[in-house]
C-alpha cells in the first residue's frame, strides 16, 4: 500500500534530522574506533521494530534502511518519542533502497540483517525487485560477517517459498524456517512489526526463515544478474557450503 504524502513532511523531516544517519565518506566499518555490533533493517516502515530492537540490545548500533522519506518521519518521530526508553544513542535511519547498502557498509560489516514484511511485487514480471531476488541477496551476504543472519518474515506464502527458492540458487540452506512463527519455538524473543501484529490480531501465520552466512562463503562465486559494481565478482575459489 502506497503511504499518503504527509503534511509538513519537509519540516517534520527537518525536526527529528539528528536521527538521521550522515552518509560516510568510506563504507562504515567496525574496525576502527567503533566496534560495536552492526544491526540493520531493510524496510524500516514505520519504525516499530527499529525501535524495540535498539532498546534491548544497546550494545549493538541499529541501522534502518527505508526509501520512502514518509515513513521515515513516522519512524523517526516515534524514535524520538522513545527516546527515553533506549539506554544508548544506537539507532539512526537511513533513506535510501537496498542498491545503495555497499555505499553505506563495507564488506563483512554488519552481523544481522533483517527484513520483515518486504513488498511481494505479486504482478507478473516484477520478481526482479522482490527484496529477497539473488541480486540483493548478493549484497547481503557480501556485507555480512562470516557467521552473520539474515532473518526474513511475511505473511505472503507466495514470496517466501520464492525467497527459499533464491537462497538455493545461492547456495545457501537456511538454518530455520517455520510457516507459523508464532506457533514455533523460535517465537521467544521474537519482536513484532506493525504489520506483524495486524496480521497476527487476524489469525494470519507468519513465515520466517534465518541463514547464517557460511565461514568463507563468496556470493559472487554464483551467477548473480548485474551485481553491485563495488563488489566484484569472483570465481574459480573454493566455497564452504552450510551443511
Amino acid at each position: 500500500m502506497r503511504m499518503r504524502k504527509k503534511k509538513n513532511g519537509e519540516a517534520r523531516l527537518a525536526a527529528v534530522s539528528y536521527l538521521l544517519a550522515e552518509k560516510p565518506a568510506e563504507p562504515i566499518d567496525p574496525c576502527g574506533e567503533d566496534e560495536r555490533e552492526i544491526y540493520l533493517e531493510v524496510g524500516a516502515g514505520k519504525g516499530g521494530f527499529a525501535c524495540e530492537m535498539a532498546r534491548i540490545h544497546p550494545g549493538a548500533r541499529f541501522y534502518a534502511l527505508e526509501k520512502v522519506s514518509d515513513c521515515i518521519v513516522l519512524a523517526a518521530e516515534k524514535a524520538a518519542a522513545r527516546a527515553s526508553e533506549r539506554p544508548g544513542d544506537n539507532l539512526r535511519f537511513i533513506i535510501g533502497g537496498a542498491d545503495s547498502l555497499c555505499e553505506w557498509f563495507a564488506p563483512g560489516s554488519v552481523d544481522k540483517i533483517f527484513l520483515n514484511f518486504s513488498d511481494p511485487w505479486s504482478k507478473k514480471g516484477y520478481a526482479k525487485r522482490r527484496l529477497t531476488y539473488r541480486k540483493y541477496l548478493y549484497i547481503y551476504f557480501s556485507l555480512l560477517k562470516d557467521g552473520g543472519e539474515l532473518r526474513f518474515k511475511t505473511d505472503n506464502r507466495g514470496l517466501f517459498d520464492f525467497s527459499l527458492e533464491e537462497l538455493t540458487a545461492m547456495g545457501l540452506r537456511p538454518d530455520i524456517v517455520t510457516y507459523d512463527l508464532h506457533a514455533s519455538e523460535w517465537n521467544d524473543g521474537n519482536v513484532m512489526t506493525e504489520y506483524e501484529e495486524n496480521f497476527s490480531s487476524q489469525g494470519i501465520p507468519i513465515n520466517m526463515l534465518s541463514v547464517k552466512k557460511p565461514e568463507g562463503y563468496l556470493p559472487g562465486n554464483f551467477f548473480v544478474p548485474d551485481p553491485p559494481s563495488h563488489f566484484p565478482m569472483r570465481s574459480g575459489d573454493s566455497v564452504k557450503q552450510n551443511q
